[in-house]
């Protein structure tokens, strides 16, 4: 069964979904949020960055925006615990979202703001360590660990895999502890590459040793390497590779970036068919709640924009 014709349709209720919903809201657009139930977050117990939410349970937040816009807002609904498998532009240019079992949304203009998946490496107890002492942000987490004898850093993939990427999260760590480790799990060329760029740092080394395991403790986080040998370290920085959330991108055939995030124009997130915004972790290097809430936005006003002029027979501000 298919609604009626909203506004805007935005898929994903993280930070940057909501963010889009009550800018509409403010404007008395109809929006349609589509709630997967499923957050990148979802193993941290702390979120951080957001003034009067600094150090509270993102569950908190995202139930307290969800509230607040059902409260107040009329034209705004969401759909809870609802998985989109299908997203297409119809003949008559709005766009179609659908679930398996037939549900289906109609809108003039979409939101994607369905989030990234993160690959983790394959290293046994990565997955335990996520999100309590493997932190892929230093903004996100490991201000609680400050005053660590030692941290680390995951050198071996994602971004950290670029020497300036791993050298800026180990300037970060620094801050927050005497001494950095930077990790290439058995890459002794990236590890010569790392030690030329040390400079003249007396608190940061390089470590080639394959890694086995890794186990998160009270202490911190073991690492136990194929040699037999152990360390311990206050917490691991680590930015795995990701994946965008749901197969929209490819329905849609948007363009996205080297890195498989979907590629969009600035200010405003327009994806690359009209009518589609992507907002959020999906989109931007910048994968964190300030930015989501930032973008989402952004979205929603030029989609905003767009539909008022439209409505009008006027070109919008930003055509």
């Amino acid at each position: 069964m298919t609604s009626k014709l909203v506004d805007v349709l935005i898929i994903g209720a993280g930070p940057a979904g909501l963010s889009a919903a009550l800018t509409l809201g403010r404007q008395a657009h109809s929006a349609v949020v589509v709630d997967s139930g499923t957050y990148r977050n979802d193993a941290t117990d702390y979120m951080h960055l957001i003034p009067g939410w600094d150090h509270a349970p993102p569950s908190g937040f995202l139930a307290k925006g969800k509230d607040n816009l059902l409260s107040r807002y009329d034209s705004i609904s969401i759909e809870q615990n609802v998985n989109i498998e299908s997203v297409k532009q119809t003949d008559t240019g709005t766009f179609e979202a659908a679930t398996s079992d037939g549900r289906a949304w109609q809108s003039k203009k979409i939101i994607l703001a369905s989030g990234v998946e993160d690959v983790f490496p394959d290293i046994k107890g990565y997955a335990e360590g996520w999100g309590k002492s493997i932190f892929h942000c230093l903004f996100c987490k490991g201000f609680e660990q400050k005053g660590s004898s030692s941290t680390g850093v995951l050198a071996s993939d994602g971004a950290f895999k670029m020497v300036p990427h791993a050298l800026h999260a180990a300037r970060q760590a620094a801050q927050l502890s005497k001494s950095v480790t930077l990790y290439t799990n058995g890459s002794e060329e990236l590890a010569s590459q790392l030690t030329s760029a040390l400079g003249t740092t007396t608190v940061m080394k390089v470590d080639s040793r394959r890694i086995k395991q890794l186990t998160p403790g009270d202490a911190g986080l073991v690492i136990s390497f194929d040699d037999g040998t152990e360390a311990t370290e206050g917490f691991l920085v680590h930015m795995p590779p990701t994946r965008v959330r749901g197969p929209f991108a490819s329905q849609l055939s948007l363009a996205t970036t080297p890195s498989g995030d979907i590629k969009v124009a600035q200010p405003f997130p327009r994806a690359s068919v009209p009518g589609v915004y992507a907002a959020g972790d999906n989109s931007s290097p910048l994968k964190n709640v300030p930015s989501a809430i930032f973008t989402g936005h952004l979205a929603a006003q030029d989609a905003m924009a767009s539909i008022q002029a439209e409505n009008h027979g006027q070109k919008p501000l930003f055509p």
